[in-house]
């Protein structure tokens, strides 16, 4: 209760991280509403309305064969949603029982858990990403696993501060005395405390997991064509940039960079009202 007291004051009080949540909850309708409502299809070729620019019937224009690319940017809104999400909720799974275990228990847990997440850290994030996905194969899980494996570092080492910090403390030691085993008190009475700070993180992982599933897209390891997708949309578009058809890369570049700088200040804005709330 506290907690949604305050991200209600909070909300209140910043109107820019309100608007941003209010522009994502948009997106994130627009997703699952928008391939109902639209008119063109994503994949349907037509050569004779190919390159043609922004117009009353084609706002974002159409691509190099004829693709209306309003309709593919809101199809690729829906699959980019998906591969961030079902991303980062795996690494937030995956790194809370690793940095839970390692945080409480401490001792040779502990320092397995930091050897492994130290050597993912090792590697740049991206460079890792493009390893996994080159070795698995270019498919929408592969790109799934590869983006949750280089985020579970920060869920991991988030949990486990903030259960070491409180592992002796006085609920928790109220919690033994009354008889919880340590697995109970762990999940009952430790990782809630960690909850707010996780719910910071995955905002902002989100939107690095979007961008390095666009990423991938734009080298080539990602989704393949003619799928829609922002990156394979950016990349098909940019060798056409010289000859003056901007729109091709513009529209879908414009919807992964607002997407991805909302889920940032959203993050943000959550992780100032949460520090706020701790400070009282």
């Amino acid at each position: 209760m506290a907690i949604a007291e305050a991200l209600r004051d909070g909300f209140r009080r910043d109107p820019l991280t309100t608007a941003t949540a209010a522009f994502l909850g948009a997106v994130c309708v627009m997703a699952v509403l928008g391939p109902m409502l639209a008119v063109h299809d994503p994949y349907t070729t037509d050569a004779a309305r190919s390159l043609r620019p922004p117009s009353w019937s084609t706002p974002c224009g159409t691509d190099q064969v004829g693709r209306d690319i309003c309709t593919r940017i809101l199809y690729a809104t829906r699959l980019d949603l998906f591969i961030a999400v079902s991303a980062v909720v795996i690494a937030m799974l995956v790194g809370s029982v690793l940095g839970s275990l390692a945080g409480y228990f401490g001792g040779w847990i502990d320092r397995l858990t930091m050897w492994l997440i130290d050597t993912i850290m090792a590697f740049p994030l991206f460079v890792l990403a493009m390893g996994i996905v080159a070795a698995l194969g270019s498919s929408m899980e592969n790109i799934i696993y590869a983006t949750a494996i280089v985020n579970v570092p920060f869920y991991a080492r988030t949990v486990r501060a903030e259960i070491n910090q409180r592992r002796e403390a006085g609920f928790v030691e109220a919690a033994r005395i009354a008889g919880n085993g340590p697995f109970r008190v762990l999940i009952y009475h430790l990782f809630p405390t960690a909850i707010p700070q996780l719910a910071v993180q995955m905002t902002l992982t989100m939107g690095w997991a979007m961008l390095n599933a666009a990423s991938l897209s734009f080298i080539g390891l990602g989704i393949r064509p003619p799928t829609p997708e922002w990156g394979i949309m950016v990349a098909e578009g940019a060798s056409f940039i010289i000859t003056g058809e901007w729109w091709v890369a513009l529209f879908p570049g414009i919807a992964l960079v607002l997407v991805v700088l909302s889920l940032n200040l959203l993050g943000d804005g959550l992780r100032d009202m949460i520090d706020a709330r701790e400070r009282r």
